[in-house]
Formats: structure tokens, C-alpha cells, sequence
């Protein structure tokens, strides 16, 4: 009897530890989501600065005629599309990932 009692109260005490461990990651995930939705979100904007940058400095070579700077723009403009893009697409995941998570 006192092995089944032993027993029973070890998985009341190992079922109530893991409970509050997880409902701790699930609080830290949720700040997580959060503040990495933030980071994205500047990553956009600095990347929409760069694209201004850029398309103004191909605005300018082209009026001057530098057709090899532009060409270099050109790419550099094709690159800071693609990450914002590439951030944009977190700034969604993260945002799925908020939505999707119970807060209490």
C-alpha cells in the first residue's frame, strides 16, 4: 500500500512540475514572437530607406549617363527587394505565430 501511495504521489508531483515549466516557455515564446516581430518590422523599414537610397543614386547615373553605376544599382536594388521581402514574410510568420498562441 505504501508503494502505491509512494508511487501515486510522484506522478501527481512530476505532472504538476513539467505543467509549470511549460506554461514558463509558453510566456517566454509569446514575448519571443513578439519582440521578433519588432525586429522584422525594423529590418522593413530599413530596408525601404535602402531602396529610396538606391532608386535616388540610379535616378542620378542615369540622368549622368553612368550606365555601369546603374547596372550596379540596379542589383543592389533587386538584393534589398528580396530581403525585404524575405522580412515582410517573418513580420507574417511572427504575427501567425502570435495569433495563434493563448495568452491568459
Amino acid at each position: 500500500m505504501k508503494r502505491l501511495l509512494t508511487g501515486l504521489m510522484f506522478m501527481v508531483f512530476a505532472g504538476a512540475g513539467s505543467m509549470v515549466a511549460q506554461d514558463y516557455h509558453h510566456d517566454r515564446d509569446g514575448r519571443r514572437d513578439f519582440r521578433e516581430r519588432h525586429e522584422d518590422r525594423r529590418d522593413v523599414r530599413h530596408d525601404a530607406h535602402k531602396i529610396n537610397r538606391d532608386r535616388r543614386e540610379l535616378r542620378n547615373d542615369r540622368y549622368e549617363h553612368n550606365y555601369a553605376a546603374a547596372r550596379n544599382d540596379r542589383r543592389d536594388l533587386r538584393h534589398d527587394y528580396r530581403e525585404r521581402r524575405s522580412d515582410r514574410r517573418d513580420v507574417r510568420g511572427d504575427n501567425r505565430d502570435i495569433r495563434h498562441d493563448s495568452f491568459r
